[in-house]
């Protein structure tokens, strides 16, 4: 009988030995599941000290030119290129040369493959096939007032798409500045220069720079080539003269190739120079 007492007894210490192996394994397995990794990450309280960074700040600095989601004027000219309901002129700025050596930087950076860095369209894609730029020495774009590059670069036209991702608002409107001087440089006259100056041809420029002489001239399309602006029309594309077909006013009115002559080609009396516009309050960068 003491046998079976000692077995028995040997048999409840091996199930509770067993009890305690599982118990203990379920535990490892639960405790496997509750891993922290991301879920549960430490984080900064407002306003404490921290000895993560090496200014003992948990809050970290804004980065430069930060603007709140409610901050600013969104209506102001300088962040719609409007004055009033219309297309302003001049800029929301003073005009520095920083701010046109700013300018020419970005227009090297994101307008040459389509205008050229001397403006007139002939960029190194629309040489290998998309569609024709803006030729910014006609007498079209030259008038217009600067606030149509502002939002051409906001909001795109035609073919162009817009860049406003790519270029903050003080650097599309540096670009805006910088066009304008680009105007000016091709279609300056000895009165424009400082005393003691000389003008230069850009053909001279551009032989003593080992570049062919016609580097900068006018460049042609072909007759069929395809505008890529909203309304099918003539916007400073080099090479395509046109007028319009119809009776004047009749809506439906189709572009047609013009005779050479047909378009007056006539230089306007001056290119309109930057002048800044009075400040408006909201222009947070």
């Amino acid at each position: 009988m003491q046998a079976t007492f000692r077995n028995f007894r040997n048999q409840g210490i091996s199930m509770r030995r067993n009890a305690l192996a599982l118990l203990a394994m379920g535990s490892t397995l639960v405790m496997a599941g509750c891993r922290q990794d991301m879920h549960n990450q430490p984080r900064m309280f407002p306003q404490r000290p921290t000895t993560l960074f090496a200014d003992g700040r948990s809050v970290r600095p804004q980065v430069t030119g930060t603007v709140a989601r409610e901050q600013g004027d969104a209506t102001s000219y300088f962040i719609t290129g409007n004055i009033n309901g219309k297309v302003g002129d001049g800029l929301p700025m003073p005009v520095t040369m920083e701010l046109l050596e700013r300018g020419q930087e970005r227009f090297n950076i994101y307008c040459t493959a389509c205008h050229s860095r001397v403006g007139n369209g002939g960029g190194v894609i629309v040489q290998h096939g998309y569609r024709p730029a803006g030729d910014f020495q006609t007498e079209r774009l030259r008038s217009m007032p600067l606030g149509h590059f502002y939002q051409v670069m906001t909001n795109g036209y035609g073919a162009m798409p817009d860049y406003a991702a790519q270029v903050t608002p003080e650097d599309r409107w540096a670009i805006a500045a910088y066009i304008r001087a680009l105007q000016l440089s091709q279609h300056a006259t000895q009165a424009d220069v400082k005393p003691g100056e000389k003008l230069e041809k850009l053909g001279d420029i551009a032989e003593r720079e080992g570049l062919p002489r016609d580097f900068a001239a006018d460049w042609e399309l072909p007759a069929t080539a395809v505008y890529g602006t909203p309304d099918n029309q003539d916007e400073g594309i080099p090479g395509q003269r046109i007028v319009l077909g119809g009776a004047k006013g009749t809506s439906g009115s189709s572009p047609v190739n013009a005779k050479p002559g047909a378009v007056s080609e006539q230089k306007p009396a001056a290119t309109p120079a930057a002048s800044p516009v009075p400040q408006t309050s909201g222009h947070n960068r």
